[in-house]
Parts: structure tokens; C-alpha cells; sequence
């Protein structure tokens, strides 16, 4: 089955059109940039622009950047804080002609398509997703049962804010850090991730995984650790695919 998948961030909002049963786009992806501010009417009438790009009327299943339970934003995160206590996907469907959207938490959609398809197949035990962008995201998976809203970017650091303020994709341009000093403050996250919750792998992602080569050296752990196989298209095929399951 085709669902379009939707993944939205803080900075931008990207879609393509998912083959659920591969896990293959079987579009070629498009952008926009997030609006600013990134109010629930501002953001729907983007996806509007992004699913009317795609002439889509069908299911969409869609990535959504804070915890989201049954379809409804519980904080606002890296978005307007207007949308605490929004119905995400009762909004995006009355600005889009009435489809069908099923809302994850992004990190919980990057997760699913990266254990179904990806760097996470045939792994068992505890295994981490990480995505790293405006945030930090977590996914996690217990033996193949996903856990969702498990969002590790939100624990406090070294210095008493919220980690991913420290350690996220987002830190390192607003504070223009050099790879050598993102990957030292990157590793300082993956070391706390491996003390407090042990896992059996994690998994790096998320748009800044495509430049990993150039701070992997300073990465130190003793988890056994791999890179995301869909790099940042996983939270759109995990979108897509979480969509039909939840049908």
C-alpha cells in the first residue's frame, strides 16, 4: 500500500510517497521550510501546500516533533507552544480537504522504519534510536515492541538545561561548533544514554547522521553502535508505514 509520509520539524517539513510493504519512497522527496511562528493554522496550511506538491488523496501518516498520544501534541517542543493540548490530527485533516492523518512522535516513526527496514533489522533486546536535529529524538524498541514517547533529548545535562539544547544539531550551528567540539558534546549525550538505560545498540539518525564521518572519532562508548540505513528519510517511511498499522 502507498501512503504519503510526512515528517515534521522545526526547520523544515518533508514528504514523499511511501511503499509501506518495502519501505521505498517511491517518490522523489519535497521540502519546505517550517513556518515561523510555527503556529497549529501556519503549520497545517504548509502540509496542505506539501500534500497538494504530491496531488495525494489517500492516507497519510505523519512525524510529528513532541509526544504525542492518541493523535494529540502534549508539549510543544521545538514548535509554537500553542500547540500544547492541539488535536494534531483533526487539525491537519480540516486544512487539508479532510484526509485521513495518523500522527507518531517523530523519533517513534524514524524508529519504526529503521528496525523494520533499516540498521535495526534482527536486532533484539534494547535498541536506541537517535536522531539528531533541531532535537535530539529517541526511539526505542524492547524486543521488537516499540516504546513510545521515550524522549531521552529531554533529560537535564551538565549543566542543568534540557540536553538536547546541548548536544542537538541545532546547538552546534547556533553556537557554531566545530565537528570536533559537536562530537565531544554528542558522545557526553551517548554516554548518559549508556549509563542510565544500558541498551544492546543504538542507532544514529536524523539529518545530521549524513556528516558523521566528520565527528565519529570522538565518539566513545562501549555500546555497539551503527548508523541509520534511511539516514533522514526514516521519519517519513515510518510515518507512512505507522499509518497502516494503526488503520
Amino acid at each position: 500500500m502507498q501512503v504519503l509520509g510526512i515528517d515534521i520539524g522545526g526547520t523544515g517539513i518533508k514528504g514523499a510517497i511511501v511503499d509501506t510493504l518495502t519501505g521505498e519512497m517511491v517518490s522523489e522527496r519535497y521540502r519546505l521550510d517550517t513556518p515561523q511562528p510555527s503556529t497549529p493554522e501556519a503549520l497545517a496550511k504548509t502540509v496542505k501546500k506539501l500534500k497538494d506538491h504530491f496531488e495525494w488523496e489517500g492516507k497519510v501518516g505523519c512525524a510529528f516533533p513532541t509526544v504525542v498520544i492518541n493523535g494529540k501534541a502534549i508539549y510543544s517542543s521545538n514548535l509554537d507552544d500553542s500547540w500544547v493540548g492541539t488535536q494534531i490530527d483533526e487539525t491537519l485533516s480540516k486544512h487539508c480537504d479532510g484526509l485521513k492523518f495518523t500522527v507518531i512522535n517523530d523519533a517513534d516513526a524514524a524508529a519504526i522504519a529503521e528496525m523494520r527496514f533499516g540498521a535495526g533489522k534482527g536486532l533484539s533486546g534494547l535498541v536506541i534510536v537517535v536522531t539528531i536535529g533541531t532535537g535530539l529524538g529517541s526511539g526505542v524498541f524492547y524486543n521488537g515492541q516499540l516504546i513510545p514517547n521515550f524522549e531521552l533529548g529531554r533529560i537535564y545535562g551538565r549543566d542543568g538545561n534540557v540536553i538536547e539544547h546541548y548536544a542537538a544539531g541545532s546547538a552546534k550551528t547556533r553556537e557554531e561548533l566545530s565537528f570536533k567540539e559537536y562530537g565531544k558534546r554528542f558522545n557526553f549525550f551517548l554516554k548518559h544514554i549508556q549509563r542510565i538505560c544500558s541498551p544492546d545498540h543504538i542507532i544514529i539518525g536524523g539529518g545530521l547522521s549524513k556528516k558523521i564521518h566528520k565527528f565519529e572519532k570522538h565518539i566513545k562508548i562501549n555500546t555497539p553502535y551503527s548508523v541509520s540505513a534511511k539516514l533522514n528519510n526514516s521519519g517519513i517511511v515510518g510515518a507512512a508505514m505507522y499509518a497502516v498499522e494503526k488503520a
